[in-house]
């Protein structure tokens, strides 16, 4: 045997042993065995929930059935049902009703003390996404000291279809949420089970992006997540709109959608719609959105916060500085089409008040566009975010704005689009993939310390540490943020002008939403008396006339 194929096979065995070495670890399901990966211990394919197939469909996330002997945690489980993927150039995988598996990943090494815990939140829409997509790995970020778990939530109509008969049934009286309550049944099992893998119950951190960020915010706002987490971090996603502005987003006009898509699914009843084939009803037309079901989400976040009834949760949050950019692909912005463009993805009189000029050019209009499209879908949420918890002297708040334009060659789905929405997420990841593009020691850099503070804050806190360039926590007099890039720095919340303006008419949609009544009132009040006036108008213009 030669001496090279013998150290080779010394290497594979001593592989073997390691991955054979840790003992199994029992939640409170049964025994599960993981493997060990270059000084992590990966466990794949952990049921939370039982499967919400046949009768399960469209209810509460149910208890798991206990198994015997030792489940071999090896592999993820099918992605839930979607008809995409995200991100776009996400990996195929085989799909399945029965999804509602988490993923855990720890240091392999023995720690002292209990390790604090960071639980993913995959983005999507709550239509699409996976947490067995490669990027979400968490095998770099538990060198770091973390346990990192993932985990799949229903999508699409299987996540958030509200109906009347649904909510008939419901215990609750609501229907709709049930992706988010797959969220909240993962978080729970983490606390009931977390500490069997070595990590602490009590330091628990979510970080989600886009949808999965929006999902946090939610969650962070529901008294059904409360004591769940103590810390949030939030990548480009909130839900600080008045949801009433759109009909759909509240329980009754959810569950005449749902009424909406039974008919076209040809379902006279919720019988027949669970007996319907999951590719089937896939096929069928339906926009998924959290709604405030009285539940899961019992008010719009937004009046909770401002209630200072949220949940006691510190955050790190914040926005790509080109988000916007990626949500123009199939749109064609030109300075003379630019309203109209707009108005395709919101609404009309929204574009006319706030929207910015268009410029001479159509790269003027275009630039325009996509800076709405960040304002509106992404600065102002997390801009909100920051001042609602800023205002509570015993939260921290940290801000940034991902700066840096990854080097994506001419060709690749991203390459011109900046630091557009998602881009950020291989450098928290740590997963800078070498076939995507050619990252340089720059970039390599930023990931590095971008992980650092993401892991820093979840075991503290506050995402400062030794080494790092100084991070500023925000406040609401000050707005200070820190600029991820090349060059990291601080500095403050650039256009404030505008997220202000797009408050006060959020907060006008508010008032009125609130105060129908009385605006219907002022309203005819005012009518009556400019009516009046007229009249006294013309009596005064008469006489005049008969005194001439």
């Amino acid at each position: 045997m030669s001496r090279a194929l013998g150290i080779s096979l010394l290497a594979f065995l001593f592989g073997l042993a390691q991955a054979a070495a840790a003992a199994p670890v029992r939640v409170e399901s049964g025994l599960v065995d993981g493997s060990e990966h270059y000084g992590v211990m990966v466990y794949k394919g952990i049921p939370f929930a039982a499967p919400p197939v046949g009768d399960l469909r469209w209810r509460d996330p149910q208890p798991v059935t206990p198994w015997s002997g030792v489940r071999q945690a090896d592999h993820f489980s099918p992605e839930c049902m979607q008809t995409g993927s995200y991100p776009p150039d996400a990996p195929p995988e085989s799909m399945s009703e029965d999804c509602l598996y988490l993923n855990l990943w720890r240091p392999a090494a023995t720690y002292a003390a209990p390790l604090p815990v960071m639980v993913w939140i995959y983005g999507g829409a709550v239509d699409n996404g996976s947490s067995a997509i490669p990027l979400y790995a968490g095998d770099v970020l538990a060198k770091y000291g973390v346990i990192v778990v993932s985990f799949n939530y229903r999508l699409g109509v299987f996540g958030f279809l509200a109906h009347p008969e649904l909510s008939r049934e419901s215990p609750h009286h609501s229907s709709g949420d049930y992706g988010l309550l797959d969220q909240i049944a993962a978080l729970k099992w983490v606390q009931r089970n977390i500490a069997a893998f070595g990590g602490d119950p009590g330091q628990v951190t979510v970080f989600g992006q886009s949808s999965g960020s929006i999902s946090l915010s939610a969650l962070t706002a529901s008294p059904l997540a409360r004591g769940l987490f103590q810390r949030a971090i939030g990548e480009s996603g909130g839900l600080f709109e008045p949801m009433g502005l759109e009909p759909e987003l509240l329980l009754p006009g959810a569950e005449q959608q749902g009424l909406r898509f039974a008919t076209r699914a040809g379902a006279a009843s919720l019988q027949a719609l669970r007996a319907k084939p999951a590719a089937e009803l896939e096929k069928v037309d339906f926009g998924p959105a959290l709604i405030e079901d009285g539940y899961a989400i019992p008010r719009a976040p937004y009046d909770i916060y401002r209630e200072g009834r949220e949940n006691p949760v510190s955050i790190l949050i914040g926005s790509n500085a080109d988000e916007g950019r990626i949500f123009f692909g199939g749109m064609h912005v030109t300075a003379a089409n630019y309203a109209e463009e707009l108005g395709t993805q919101f609404p009309p009189l929204l574009v006319k008040l706030l929207a910015p000029a268009s410029g001479s050019t159509n790269l003027q209009a275009q630039a325009a566009a996509a800076q709405f499209n960040t304002d509106m879908r992404f600065r102002w949420d997390m801009w909100t975010w920051a001042n609602l918890v800023s205002s509570r002297p015993d939260r921290k708040v940290f801000l940034y704005q991902f700066d840096r334009v990854p080097p994506y060659p001419a060709g690749s789905r991203y390459a011109g689009l900046g630091a557009t929405h998602g881009m950020e997420m291989p450098y928290v990841f740590g997963h800078l993939d070498p076939q995507a593009a050619s990252w340089t020691d720059t970039d390599q850099r930023l990931s590095g310390v971008m992980a650092a503070y993401w892991t820093n804050f979840a075991k503290s806190g506050d995402p400062n540490g030794v080494g790092l360039p100084a991070w500023p926590r925000y406040s609401g007099a000050e707005h200070k943020l820190i600029h991820l890039n090349s060059d990291i720095s601080t500095g403050t919340v650039q256009d404030q002008a505008t997220l202000r303006k797009i408050g006060r008419l959020y907060a006008m949609a508010r008032f009125v939403m609130v105060h129908t009544y009385l605006v219907i009132a002022l309203t005819i009040l005012l009518l009556v008396l400019i009516l009046a006036g007229l009249v006294l108008l013309v009596r005064r213009s008469l006489r005049r006339r008969k005194i001439s």
